[in-house]
């Protein structure tokens, strides 16, 4: 499918005035557009790309210096802390000695201390327990679960390219869903949704490309609701790295370069009788204007915020997973 025209050259002033708003039950039907063959050769694709069994379990801000973090990740239990210089060790989350929950350890020294007896780990093997491998990108947690993942194994987790960090202003959100990761990938998929599931963040949505076998990407041409009439137009393209990695990144319009990560994390073990996954999305902020030199400075202030809209849009988007996943459970989805 060809590209039509995008959003153009950006304004002195990112805002746009609808001149032919619609109400939302006027607008442009795209339920002949969103085909279900269509998302399901675009998740089956990304379902065999490779992981090296690399799996997000949460924001580098959530693990703090001096506090151990607990996650369960495809039913197994995790541990995860820094050591004196702030790198991440993961293991399994019960002491090896009588299975205390390490999670409510303390961290001595970059040491973790378990409270039931005092052993103590300093991130290497001992009396049986084991290390994963653990990596902070900057923005998320990784951990290597190479019999969870069951594929060859690499030394990195394949982190999509983002804005240099030091640009950008990043924010984290969590959500939990009773669904499988490929609920939450074929949720990010259909960008025809937005408009009609999500009418107060994003109007006049138009999918100017679909995915193929060759090129799968999925340009999408959208304007940001920022209050009654007034919107931001952007061009985005979706793409899926990975079996449970979706990636949004502005191309043109306001805020080209910033990227949006959605990382399916499942929690249960496969085949569980009411799966459940979490999503960790990663919102990466950027842009060339002078002004964003002041929304860096705020960015403490901001994350919230973006924290919460994000979050907004996954009540949502996690109840179009879990009903997927309920019609699929009982053979009903159709296609």
């Amino acid at each position: 499918m060809s590209v039509r025209k995008g959003p153009g050259r950006r304004s002195l002033v990112p805002l746009r005035l609808r001149r032919d708003a619609v109400p939302w039950e006027r607008q442009r039907p795209t339920w002949r557009e969103a085909s279900p063959a269509l998302i399901a050769g675009a998740l089956a694709r990304a379902g065999q790309r490779p992981s090296g069994n690399w799996y997000v379990v949460g924001g580098s801000r959530d693990l703090a210096d001096g506090r151990p973090l607990g996650r369960t990740v495809a039913g197994t239990e995790i541990v995860l802390w820094r050591d004196r210089e702030g790198r991440p060790h993961a293991g399994p989350g019960a002491c090896p000695h009588l299975g205390a929950p390490l999670k409510d350890s303390a961290v001595r020294c970059g040491t973790l201390i378990c409270h039931w007896h005092g052993l103590a780990l300093d991130g290497g093997p001992f009396a049986g327990w084991s290390p994963w491998p653990a990596h902070d990108d900057g923005v998320l947690l990784w951990v290597r679960l190479d019999r969870a993942g069951g594929e060859p194994p690499t030394e990195r987790p394949p982190v999509p390219g983002r804005p240099p960090a030091a640009g950008a202003v990043d924010a984290v959100c969590t959500g939990v869903g009773t669904c499988e990761p490929e609920d939450v990938v074929a949720n990010r998929l259909d960008p025809w949704h937005g408009a009609w599931l999500h009418p107060y963040s994003f109007v006049d949505l138009d999918v100017v490309r679909t995915p193929t076998d060759e090129d799968d990407e999925l340009v999408v041409d959208v304007s940001f609701k920022v209050a009654g009439r007034v919107v931001v137009p952007v061009r985005a393209v979706f793409t899926a790295p990975g079996p449970r990695t979706v990636v949004m990144r502005i191309v043109a319009g306001e805020g080209t370069g910033s990227v949006v990560e959605t990382h399916a994390t499942p929690l249960t073990p496969p085949g569980a009788p009411r799966p459940r996954t979490a999503v960790v999305e990663a919102v990466l902020a950027d842009s060339d204007r002078r002004g964003f030199s002041v929304v860096r400075l705020a960015a403490p202030l901001l994350r919230p915020a973006m924290r919460a809209t994000a979050g907004r849009l996954w009540r949502d988007d996690l109840a179009y997973a879990e009903r997927r996943w309920a019609l699929r459970a009982r053979g009903d989805f159709p296609g």
